[in-house]
């Protein structure tokens, strides 16, 4: 970039910062004008910063001028499109419609590829011609004004309850994120894992275990958190003779865990507070053993692997020393601190809290681990907060935005009530073949789209269907999110494992089959929310959460062990057996 277009994305990332936070300080602006806002921020970055070549870029901005006019009409005009309750009035509001959908379906493309916008323009082909569907998945249509006036100038489709979340609680995040990743944090999370874990059998994997939980909280994505800290741990267990698909494996495990690690948990937690109604807290409350029993089942097998290959653990040469651990740990740990005493202590709100610790994660990027301060260091960190903000809030808001004309378009046709009448009759009305069906649909649907999207998708067709079944609403979303990650490390496509084997330069499917025994409690654990429903209550019954937690770790330990140890076949399967005795009964 020249300094010309560096001076103006830094403009911009600071003008995307400035308008979410301004956002929760200076009190309520209607829907219509911040999230058609919203959406105008991200649109430069998604069409223009990104594009890969001459016609993308001309392309670009001809989509980004038409969907700054879009955008910038219906905030201006929110008063008026209020009072005409989803219906389009004239040819002008028609083409602001169509105008907008397209650009939608667009920035997803650009962002995450095709598969989330075809899914889009299938339901919008859906709500258009429907009508016309012979049986049971016909509906009996609405007028082409009131579908696409309910898709985009009402609260009913772009400009929804997810959009929201996007605007008022995710961006907040993503930023917070940012800020700190800018900074010394990440170097203070490797540091914390190396003091911990480096000194033990397999002590670089463990390292790359506690690192990625630590660092994929705040980070929330898989992808980001495999290339950040995996470029330190991957070489580092190279050069103690880790074998390739092995270490390659322990980064992608570790970092796709950082997506159900509280206190971020990617979107999805944000999302699953406007969906189920539980307070952000409850969320975390709820994630956080499963969570560590998560990484138990990597911890141990681990070890089960330190026993085949004899892995040794960091020298002390390469272990931080105790200062260094202290200062560096304090880079993540003070902005952390704000955040839980101001929404637990002081009663904030989630956002509230965050945009404080913000502020403080800014200070931060003023000094150094050795506390000194140098001028063109944090300038080049400013610009590095103010960039990856801009360009993250954006991605995920493409995402957020272009699933909400699925759910709006399930909602008006009434398509999402007929699949889920569809997986019930398909169930039988028994709850574990309608977990299989549900847990497929998330395999699948993962495969090509982000985390947070397959389970926006699966919760709003299959958790209809599993809270009739028997399940409790919570148990459900928890579940769907949970299986929406199976693509992270599962065969055919398997995001976090292709970065990962590139990384190490492994064959990708010798990395996900290690990836698949590593992360087996992936797979396991949302099973055994299941069938012990007190393992997500920790915060109306910690007892029996605690309870439930400690038998699941049994099990998972010796399914982990069994699986991966190099003892005979038959004391292999008497693991698998006394822990799947553990886990379900």
């Amino acid at each position: 970039m020249t300094g010309l277009s560096r001076a103006l994305w830094v403009t911009l990332g600071g003008a995307t910062i400035v308008f979410h936070l301004g956002l929760i300080f200076y009190g309520l602006v209607p829907n219509l004008v911040s999230r058609p806002l919203h959406m105008a921020l991200a649109l430069p970055w998604v069409l223009i910063f990104v594009a890969r070549n001459r016609f993308e870029k001309a392309s670009g901005w001809v989509l980004c001028v038409v969907g700054l006019a879009a955008t910038f009409w219906i905030a201006w005009n929110h008063q008026m499109l209020g009072d005409q309750y989803g219906y389009l009035m004239g040819n002008f509001q028609v083409a602001i419609a169509i105008a907008l959908l397209v650009v939608v379906l667009e920035m997803a493309r650009r962002s995450i590829g095709w598969p989330l916008p075809l899914v889009a323009l299938l339901s919008i082909l859906y709500g258009v011609f429907g009508e016309h569907i012979p049986g049971e998945f016909g509906y009996a249509g609405i007028p082409l004004q009131s579908y696409l006036g309910t898709l985009t100038i009402a609260e009913g489709g772009l400009w929804g309850s997810l959009t929201g979340i996007s605007v008022s609680v995710v961006a907040i995040f993503v930023i917070f994120g940012a800020v700190l990743n800018a900074g010394e944090a990440g170097q203070g999370f490797m540091n914390v894992a190396a003091a911990a874990a480096g000194r033990l059998r397999g002590g670089a994997a463990k390292v790359s275990v506690v690192s990625s939980a630590l660092f994929g909280s705040v980070s929330g994505s898989a992808s980001a958190n495999v290339a950040s800290t995996g470029a330190i741990t991957l070489p580092a267990m190279r050069r103690l003779g880790y074998p390739r698909a092995l270490a390659g494996a322990v980064e992608a495990v570790a970092s796709s865990g950082g997506q159900i690690t509280p206190p971020l948990m990617g979107a999805g937690a944000f999302v699953m507070v406007e969906l189920t109604g539980v307070p952000y807290t409850g969320i975390m409350a709820a994630a956080i053993l499963p969570a560590f029993l998560y990484f138990l089942a990597v911890w141990v097998g681990i070890n089960a692997f330190s026993r085949r290959y004899e892995l040794k653990g960091l020298s002390p040469e390469e272990r931080p020393d105790m200062s260094t651990v202290l200062i560096t740990s304090g880079f993540f740990l003070v902005p952390f601190t704000v955040l839980l005493f101001a929404m637990f202590a002081l009663d904030f709100t989630p956002q509230y809290a965050a945009c404080i610790s913000i502020l403080v994660g800014f200070a931060l990027l003023f000094i150094d681990k050795a506390l000194s301060f140098d001028r063109a260091r944090t300038f080049e960190r400013l610009e590095q907060a103010l960039v990856n903000a801009g360009q993250q809030v954006s991605t995920i808001a493409a995402i957020i935005i272009c699933a909400s004309i699925i759910i709006g378009t399930l909602g008006i046709t009434g398509l999402g009530v007929k699949i889920t009448s569809l997986i019930l009759s398909g169930s039988g009305g028994m709850l574990w073949p309608a977990l299989l069906l549900t847990a497929l649909a998330c395999l699948v649907l993962g495969m090509e789209v982000p985390t947070t999207a397959a389970y926006v998708i699966c919760i709003s067709v299959a958790g209809p269907a599993l809270t009739e079944i028997g399940l409790e609403p919570l148990q459900a979303h928890m579940f769907v999110f949970w299986f929406a990650l199976l693509s992270t490390i599962t065969p055919p496509v398997c995001g976090a494992v292709f970065i990962s084997a590139g990384m190490v330069g492994e064959n990708w499917l010798k990395v996900a089959v290690f990836s698949m025994a590593l992360g087996i409690g992936l797979y396991l654990v949302p099973l055994g929310m299941v069938a012990n429903p007190a393992l997500i209550e920790l915060s109306s019954a910690p007892v029996a959460a605690l309870f439930a937690m400690v038998k699941i770790g049994l099990g998972l330990s010796l399914i982990s062990y069994g699986l991966i140890s190099p003892s005979r076949s038959y004391l292999r399967l008497l693991y698998g057996i006394g822990g799947g005795i553990l886990i379900f009964i």
